[in-house]
């Protein structure tokens, strides 16, 4: 089958920038704040700012006072990053962003600096924002900067799930954050709303590539270098295009920056109304490659294809660059075209935990629970049973992962979403992994449970949802059809069982038995665990099925008591429920647990 052609867009997505008004509307407001500034100039403030409602949608505009030029970013210690470990006490408002894949990051000092400026006027600020309107925040240099933090800590503040993302627009701004910060959001929905409008001309989005201008030996960072995220949106006299390959945007400004380039601030005005008259509808359809050709008109758009006597930059291979930005695309294809789409694959993996319900509940018929089934692999059937379960780890495992690369509030809204679906995944497939860690002979399977059980159930620990017992009438009712709360209880009937086999080891080799051994401590210990989970119906009754692994623990606990290894007439509550058979009672809800001290 042949491969359908590949194509770039870089183009048309920059033709939307421009045709929509974005770009005008925020330039605009920028405008008016500087005609501000110039009619009251003022030194109180480090960072001014201007709210411009419009009919269309609502604009914040930040630039900072004096303007930032390439001088005061070549300044000693501007380029310095600070860590947002190091921000928690001082400015904790970046936290929700660190994932578990990367529980740190690092800013620009100069941008947070600026940034730290307004935090008296930030509640102020969100309360100007309209839930129902689109938001455009915008920067001009280092006010965009400021800008893209400000949009960073609005995610924190709004409700995603009733109020639209906002775009966030720079002109000239320069890098703010480090490889990890790139990290982060390059996995986070987030990432698309931030879109970087950078000139040819303009010095400033270039100056912190610069290994002339690199963060000091003691910079907070842990690669010491910036990193670009969002889209560049990258303009000349000769058109304009967009790149969201933060590898190629990087590799780009580096190759285009100057050191004799403009010291002074480039003004976007005649930048924005040339981009409205080069709106480009470039047909590449007669390129045998249309691929190559998108990019090498991406490329060209920049400025890159003027003659070298009106370039800024020197010995650039531009075919280099063409082919580096070809690559790039490529690479990133697969992580595009095979996006992890939880809701999608949801579905699917619905089906396969019908399957398992099914597979459940004609163990039960067979008079063996669906554990003890699959631990014995009592059936040819039993093996399909083992291709659904890899098919839903897979898709558990993969889901955990992209949780964890995610900023901590996006996480959070994932967490909550697929809760139940994860709760009832982990109580249904892990007992299956801990029969096949069993039947192979292995021992402690706690010591190296896999870590998407873990992560799976702490987040329903941390869920923060009423205790289980406050359910407990209706849990009586539908006990029958209830999953073991605890997806780890057949490890411990399994360590149970061990422990069992090891004392009448002992007791048969020597006369002398130590009752206040580990393994009696641990068979105590287990009883009031069991209890505890029957006290509040948080198991199944199938444990109690007479081929049950359970009912092989108590086969043998009962032994050791009658021999007298538990010590002389040992009782306890559990011990007498077994003895009695009122265990019978727990599978229609009518079981009662009288008080009786443990002896």
């Amino acid at each position: 089958m042949s491969q359908s052609p590949l194509f770039s867009g870089g183009s048309e997505l920059g033709n939307l920038a421009v045709t929509s008004g974005v770009l005008s509307d925020s330039w605009d407001v920028i405008s008016a704040l500087y005609r501000e500034m110039n009619n009251a100039p003022s030194s109180d403030f480090l960072v001014r700012f201007k709210i411009d409602k419009r009919p269309n949608c609502n604009v914040i505009a930040f630039v900072t006072w004096p303007p930032c030029t390439k001088e005061h970013l070549q300044a000693v210690g501007a380029a310095d990053f600070v860590s947002s470990s190091a921000l928690k006490d001082t400015l904790p408002l970046f936290e929700f962003l660190c994932s578990k894949a990367n529980p740190c990051f690092s800013i620009n000092k100069l941008a947070v600096e600026r940034f730290k400026s307004l935090r008296g006027v930030l509640p102020f600020l969100r309360s100007e924002i309209s839930d129902s309107e689109p938001l455009i925040i915008t920067g001009h240099g280092l006010g965009g900067s400021v800008a893209s933090l400000f949009t960073l800590w609005l995610l924190s503040e709004i409700n995603l799930s009733k109020t639209k993302r906002p775009l966030c627009v720079t002109f000239g701004s320069p890098l703010i954050g480090d490889e990890d910060l790139k990290a982060i959001l390059q996995y986070s929905v987030w990432n698309s709303c931030f879109l970087h409008v950078v000139s040819a001309q303009d010095p400033l989005p270039r100056v912190l590539t610069s290994t002339h201008n690199s963060p000091s030996t003691e910079s907070a960072s842990r690669t010491n270098e910036y990193k670009p995220f969002g889209t560049f949106m990258l303009c000349s006299e000769l058109g304009f295009t967009c790149f969201e390959d933060p590898e190629f945007i990087l590799e780009f400004l580096k190759a285009t920056y100057s050191e004799v380039s403009p010291h002074f601030l480039v003004d976007y005005k005649p930048v924005v109304e040339q981009l409205k008259l080069k709106v480009i509808c470039e047909d590449t359809s007669w390129f045998s490659q249309p691929l190559l050709a998108g990019i090498t008109v991406q490329v060209l758009a920049t400025g890159l294809g003027q003659p070298l006597q009106q370039q800024p930059w020197q010995n650039i291979d531009i075919n280099a660059l063409i082919a580096k930005a070809e690559r790039e695309f490529k690479s990133m294809i697969p992580m595009k075209t095979q996006v992890f789409d939880p809701s999608k694959e949801l579905n699917d993996e619905k089906i396969n935990m019908a399957r398992m319900e099914w597979y459940k509940k004609a163990s039960k018929h067979s008079g063996i629970g669906y554990y003890d089934r699959d631990k014995n692999q009592s059936f040819t059937s039993d093996q399909d049973v083992e291709k659904y379960k890899k098919t839903l780890t897979c898709y558990w495992e993969k889901l955990v992962d992209e949780v964890d690369k995610k900023p901590q509030k996006e996480g959070a809204s994932f967490r909550t979403r697929w809760l139940f679906g994860g709760t009832n995944y982990r109580r249904m497939i892990e007992p299956l992994d801990i029969a096949a860690f069993y039947r192979d002979g292995h021992t402690g399977y706690l010591k190296g449970r896999p870590k998407h059980y873990k992560l799976l159930e702490q987040r329903l620990n941390n869920d923060g949802r009423p205790a289980s017992n406050a359910n407990i009438n209706s849990k009586k009712k539908n006990v029958e059809a209830n999953l073991t709360e605890d997806s780890c209880f057949w490890a411990h009937v399994e360590e149970a069982r061990i422990s069992c086999k090891l004392m009448l080891i002992r007791n048969s080799e020597s006369s002398i038995v130590d009752l206040e051994g580990p393994h009696k401590s641990n068979l105590i210990a287990f009883e009031g665990y069991v209890l505890g989970l029957l006290r509040n119906y948080a198991v199944s009754p199938e444990i109690f099925l007479t081929k049950s692994s359970f009912m092989g623990w108590w086969k043998e606990y009962k032994e050791i008591i009658a021999k007298g290894i538990m010590g002389t007439f040992y009782s306890s509550p559990l011990t007498e429920l077994m003895k009695t058979r009122r265990y019978s009672h727990y599978a229609t809800g009518s079981l009662e647990f009288p008080e009786i001290c443990m002896q």
